[in-house]
């Protein structure tokens, strides 16, 4: 492990005034059901992975600073749940900080690292995160759902995040008369991207009648418009400008982060039918990567639910507001589109390991903008975002990777 000197730096400085970091590598394990496995292995399985995809190699000594994201569902190693899997993986003696911002955890640890490696108190920084979520009954699992939702006025009412979400669902079908197949276009799409990810939970395709036939699980959305609860981990490594060739020759660069943060309950916010921190964090990621969003060639964005990916088409400003179901429609998010979104079948069709899904997306720009997304590679991309968010939308945080060999200087 390097010693690093401590740089100290005035807060408020520009973020583009600190050194750039780059995205090396990044890995996952597949998502799914896997009773034989722990989280512990599964993080070790993700861990690898991402070395592996170094193109020039990285020794686990390299590793300065870890940031770890997990929720802790089911309660198994609240405490210290950071440290317990990168010493598992060879990491002992490295920092470690443990994140949790619900659903968002590691897309918040992967923001982290990058800071770590920006601020100079790293070169080389560990994101990830991991979860187990099918080891226990129905009824565990939506109580370690709903931690992340508003518990006094929302969970001990009743409320579940399927719930939640339909709100915002009938909110914006009632504003804009968005449909109920313009939301099942979603899972149609997703789900054939992920039959062409073979790290995908739920790797199959589906027909448009069955996601519209599907059966109802909080009105207006169906089986179909909703995730599924998933075991998995996922891991990215971002390093220094001032190391980045000994990694790769063909680097990319986090161009921009932006991050927002919400009141918790759905109930308290003026309104349904769009998530404000998911606006101000894109704001601020392309401000700081000098880009709007006409500049992206795809995008990874949070679909726990149908409709989550459709409200996120109009906070990125893929589309004008009350324009989603129409978005959906033309085709313009599908894999030969003008912007694909969730090419690696998102939330819907690979999975919600909690605590991992977040850093997962960054693997799938990281396997996108290197050229190894398989059948469902894109041609030639330059640039991509990640869209991470935490429960209803009480945070919020966005990536832009770019390749660098593509960039102007």
């Amino acid at each position: 492990m390097r010693i690093l000197d401590e740089i100290y730096f005035i807060p408020g400085t520009p973020f583009t005034s600190m050194r750039d970091a780059y995205l090396v590598g990044a890995g996952q394990s597949a998502y799914g059901a896997f009773p034989s496995e722990s989280y512990r292995s599964l993080f070790r399985t993700a861990f690898e992975d991402a070395v592996a995809s170094v193109p020039n190699g990285l020794e686990t000594g390299d590793v300065d600073e870890a940031f770890i994201g997990t929720l802790g569902v089911g309660g198994r190693q609240l405490g210290l749940s950071g440290p317990a899997v990168t010493e598992h993986v060879g990491l002992d003696g490295v920092p470690c900080t443990r994140v949790e911002n619900a659903c968002a955890a590691s897309g918040f640890a992967t923001r982290q690292a990058v800071q770590a490696v920006k601020s100079g108190m790293a070169d080389v920084a560990l994101a990830g995160g991991f979860e187990i979520m099918t080891d226990m009954s129905s009824d565990a699992t939506k109580y370690w759902l709903g931690v992340s939702g508003e518990t006094e006025w929302e969970r001990l009412s009743g409320t579940t995040f399927s719930g939640v979400y339909a709100q915002m669902a009938s909110a914006h079908m009632d504003k804009y008369g968005t449909t109920r197949e313009q939301l099942s276009r979603v899972a149609v799409k997703n789900h054939a991207n992920g039959a062409k990810n073979p790290h995908a939970q739920l790797g199959f395709e589906c027909s448009l009648e069955e996601a519209q036939s599907a059966p109802v699980v909080a009105d207006p959305l169906n089986l179909y418009h909703c995730c599924p609860t998933s075991d998995g981990a996922a891991c990215a490594l971002i390093v220094s400008e001032d190391v980045v060739d000994e990694y790769t020759d063909d680097p990319i660069r986090v161009a921009g982060v932006g991050a927002g943060s919400d009141s918790v309950g759905l109930f308290q916010r003026d309104s349904y039918t769009g998530v404000p921190a998911s606006q101000r964090a894109a704001e601020t990621a392309y401000e700081v990567a000098g880009i709007s969003p006409e500049e992206l060639d795809f995008a990874e964005v949070h679909d726990c639910f149908a409709i989550a990916e459709l409200l996120a088409y109009e906070d990125l400003g893929f589309c004008e507001k009350g324009e989603a179901g129409q978005f959906i429609e033309s085709g313009a998010t599908e894999l030969g589109g003008e912007l694909p979104v969730n090419t690696s079948g998102g939330l819907k069709s690979k999975g919600h390991p909690i605590g991992a899904t977040g850093a997962g997306q960054v693997v799938e720009a990281f396997k996108q903008l290197s050229g190894k997304a398989g059948e469902r590679q894109i041609e030639n991309p330059t640039r991509g975002l990640t869209h991470n968010v935490g429960g209803s939308g009480g945070a919020s945080v966005i990536h832009v990777f770019e390749k660098e060999t593509e960039v102007s200087v």
